[in-house]
């Protein structure tokens, strides 16, 4: 159990610091293109080699054209939910929403129960996003994003949108390799942004800029959904999927120390007292 818990553990950090980079580019939308289709480029052939000598089902390769409808939702509303609020205010809201949904969800129309820990988690997630919302606060700040709900509903919608690609991933592993998968979900990813890069024409300036961070997040970001596919198919997913995000208070302390956000020791609180809560819904919720 201890190797998918540390692929599991890097996975979540390797995803903390590609969203980093994502922050600090030019234009949200080309970065995440740019790092997406340079592992798509390259993990093409992988694809086409394994569906040609093992074709599927028809329900299997509708199960694979969810996964990348899903994806292509996936990065555009990730791209705009960049560009509208802090990272330390997002991440852990982005993060912690599918572990929030799932068990609620379960209990509400699947008349499943969760222990005494599992709503004392619930209630640690609630009161984190509530307080990193800004709902309530009598602070007054014109024209700050983070006094707006808007990019904390982008950032529940992206973590709606994650549930449901994860599950279905996880169906799509029964038929296909990790690797395979992975550049499925790339497809998606690109083709979600690529309405957005051709408007933008700002493809040239972005690699001028940050040519080092797209070829270290092109790594990084396949990367990190690759550990977290390998470690699913060792252990069982409601196990491991709270371990990574550990990576939720390591992406708020890099938005408060690299990006000089505000309300840094409200914010870190926050994103510890939520993976608490992640933690105690996923191992004993």
């Amino acid at each position: 159990m201890l190797l998918p818990i540390l692929l599991v553990i890097a996975s979540g950090m390797a995803h903390a610091v590609w969203s980093l980079f994502t922050k600090r580019s030019l234009n949200k939308s080309v970065f995440l293109w740019s790092i997406m289709m340079l592992c798509t480029v390259l993990l093409l052939p992988t694809l086409i080699t394994e569906l040609w000598h093992n074709p599927l089902s028809g329900g299997a390769y509708a199960l694979l054209l969810l996964s990348v409808i899903l994806q292509a939702v996936y990065s555009w509303l990730l791209s705009q939910t960049y560009e509208l609020g802090d990272l330390s205010q997002i991440y852990p809201i982005m993060r912690g929403t599918s572990t929030l949904l799932v068990p609620i969800i379960g209990v509400i129309f699947l008349r499943e129960s969760l222990s005494l820990f599992g709503w004392i988690g619930i209630l640690f997630m609630l009161s984190g996003f509530i307080i990193l919302s800004g709902v309530g606060s009598r602070r007054k700040h014109p024209g700050a994003p983070m006094q707006s709900l808007k990019p904390v509903l982008m950032a529940l919608s992206v973590g709606l949108v994650t549930t449901s690609y994860v599950f279905v991933d996880k169906l799509n592993l029964q038929h296909i390799s990790p690797l395979a998968l992975l550049e499925v979900t790339n497809i998606g990813f690109v083709a979600g942004l690529t309405p957005q890069v051709l408007r933008s024409k700002a493809l040239r300036k972005e690699w001028q800029v940050n040519r080092s961070t797209i070829l270290l997040g092109a790594i990084l970001n396949p990367g990190s959904y690759l550990l977290f596919l390998f470690a699913m198919q060792q252990a069982p997913m409601a196990h491991i999927s709270p371990l990574r995000e550990t990576g939720t208070v390591f992406a708020t302390f890099l938005g408060i120390l690299v990006l000089k956000e505000q309300q840094g020791l409200k914010r870190i609180v926050c994103s510890i007292i939520i993976t608490c809560g992640i933690i105690l819904i996923g191992m004993w919720g």
